[in-house]
């Protein structure tokens, strides 16, 4: 996982970086572990489809 830092200004949550922070943390570990960019991909289109 990923650490997010505290801010002082509520301003900096919507930048890109403090969002992605955020998606990245929900992923299951299964995904963020992945071996290679082909299994991140496999591992997320499924997720992402038992979202939906």
């Amino acid at each position: 996982k990923i650490c997010q830092g505290r801010f002082r200004l509520d301003i900096r949550k919507r930048f890109f970086i403090q969002r992605v922070v955020e998606h990245w943390n929900r992923l299951p570990q299964e995904e963020v572990t992945a071996p290679s960019l082909t299994t991140f991909k496999k591992h997320l289109d499924n997720t992402l489809r038992h979202m939906v």
